[in-house]
């Protein structure tokens, strides 16, 4: 145990209550949501940290002693980002929820990166501001976790991911200072936009302890339409269409067949499981708008639908349609001991040739797929059920995921739109970087964190 003579100088440091040492409680802590087997040690330490003075006194220490630290939200990751793969202090932040502070006048939200992202958008809506990243896990996953691996989510069509909405961090660094980065304000261009650098970071260059959150006007209306398609030539011909009409919806989701009947089956939603695709559309904005946007949307629909569109104007018919595309991950869980989801993303012009690649390439490894994604902005999930014990079957996944790495690269996408690198993607990521800008981002680490000592071994590997 890396820290075996050390537990007691940091218990010293910290309400002992708050730190957990057994084998049974640091077990919990090695892993994530990337449900694969990792080459990974058990942490050496577990930390519930309250507030920024803990941060830097643990940070002090660590860095004196080169010992490896790794920040924790929710640990809803799907890319083994705040796994534990050199053992070391995970600091978790469950205890540091709070939000500090809503401006209303300046539409800025005031948080620690404990604070739940569901808890924000409502206390947002509340004020009618509104807060639109929602990845699919939004009402466990936390805002530190959404800024450490740039989480999107449906509604990023429309508004951008979480990166768009940072305006300010505090962050701790890797000796224990505290930085303040960007600005309390919706505009500024004074310097390098560090505060950026550290979305997506994964932990790797500094620690978040608070965030100044943009906010913008809540929307006066939402409707959510779904229609069905034989085709994903019709399906994506629909999606073209309507971006073309100008109509700017805020999400436009879809689930294909092995999708919708394995949600059916896992919670009745109410899906026609006899068709092969399912379009899913939010439109919001402002009353005044909403019957033209409606009837141009669904004449655009009904030159390529199957049957009849169906409109969901009320919040609780809504959540029922979307409640059925975010349930798909677990729907699948049901398909084989494990699942893993990937976040791949193309130009959509591409779109249904990666799609139709994907079921080429789980067909001819015999692997089961369920494809779900964010058809709006080409994000597309294959969610590949396997049993990660059988050996032959984990060596078919790997292969039919290297071969559609290799044709998301050929159609000018990348791997990761939204989940990040972590140690999942590790392996990919010079095919995805040039070796010249690769360095830059290496010298960039160095010089946040010389020892090396925050989230190593994600992203990429640190030359030795």
């Amino acid at each position: 145990m890396l820290l075996k003579n050390k537990i007691k100088n940091l218990k010293n440091i910290l309400n002992s209550d708050n730190v957990l040492a057994t084998l049974e409680e640091r077990y919990c802590y090695s892993k994530d949501a990337l449900n694969k087997a990792l080459d990974s040690k058990i942490p050496d330490l577990v930390v519930f940290v309250e507030n920024i003075p803990q941060i830097q006194k643990i940070l002090k220490y660590a860095n004196d002693h080169k010992i490896p630290i790794i920040s924790r939200g929710a640990g809803t990751n799907m890319v083994g980002a705040c796994s534990t793969p050199k053992g070391g202090i995970v600091l978790n932040f469950s205890k540091m929820n709070k939000i500090l502070d809503i401006n209303p006048n300046n539409m800025t939200m005031t948080v620690q990166p404990g604070v739940i992202l569901n808890d924000i958008k409502e206390s947002a809506e509340a004020l009618n501001l509104f807060f639109p990243p929602d990845p699919s896990n939004y009402k466990v996953s936390t805002i530190g976790g959404a800024i450490a691996q740039s989480s999107g989510g449906a509604m990023a069509f429309k508004y951008g991911t979480t990166k768009d909405y940072v305006l300010s961090l505090k962050v701790i660094t890797a000796d224990g200072r505290i930085l303040t980065l960007g600005a309390n304000t919706h505009k500024d261009a004074v310097g390098y936009h560090l505060n950026q650098l550290m979305v997506g970071s994964e932990g790797t260059l500094a620690i978040i302890a608070e965030a100044v959150l943009k906010l913008i006007p809540k929307p006066s209306y939402k409707i959510t339409v779904s229609a069905y398609f034989d085709s994903i030539h019709s399906l994506t011909q629909t999606v073209d269409e309507i971006i073309s009409k100008n109509i700017y919806p805020s999400a436009i989701d879809f689930m294909d067949e092995n999708s919708i009947k394995t949600v059916e089956k896992y919670c009745s939603c109410g899906l026609d499981t006899s068709k092969k695709y399912m379009l899913l559309i939010d439109l919001e904005g402002y009353e005044k708008d909403y019957k033209s946007q409606l009837n141009l949307l669904t004449e655009i629909i009904n030159k390529y639908c199957v049957n009849n569109i169906q409109i969901a104007e009320t919040e609780q018919e809504s959540e029922k349609f979307w409640n059925a595309r975010r349930v798909s991950y677990a729907a699948t869980t049901r398909l084989a001991p494990d699942v893993i989801s990937d976040d791949i993303i193309v130009p959509r012009q591409n779109l249904e040739k990666m799609i139709n690649f994907c079921y080429e390439t789980t067909t001819k490894y015999n692997l089961k797929i369920c494809l779900v994604g964010h058809i709006g902005d080409g994000n597309l999930h294959p969610q590949i059920a396997l049993d990660i014990d059988n050996e032959q079957e984990f060596k078919n996944y790997t292969n039919a995921k290297s071969e559609i790495y290799k044709k998301v690269i050929e159609l000018g996408g990348t791997i990761s739109a939204e989940h990040g690198i972590g140690v999942e993607k590790l392996s990919y990521i010079d095919k995805i970087i040039d070796k010249d800008t690769l360095e830059y981002m290496k010298l960039i680490k160095k010089a946040f964190d010389p020892n090396g000592i925050l989230n190593p071994g994600k992203i990429f590997e640190m030359d030795k």
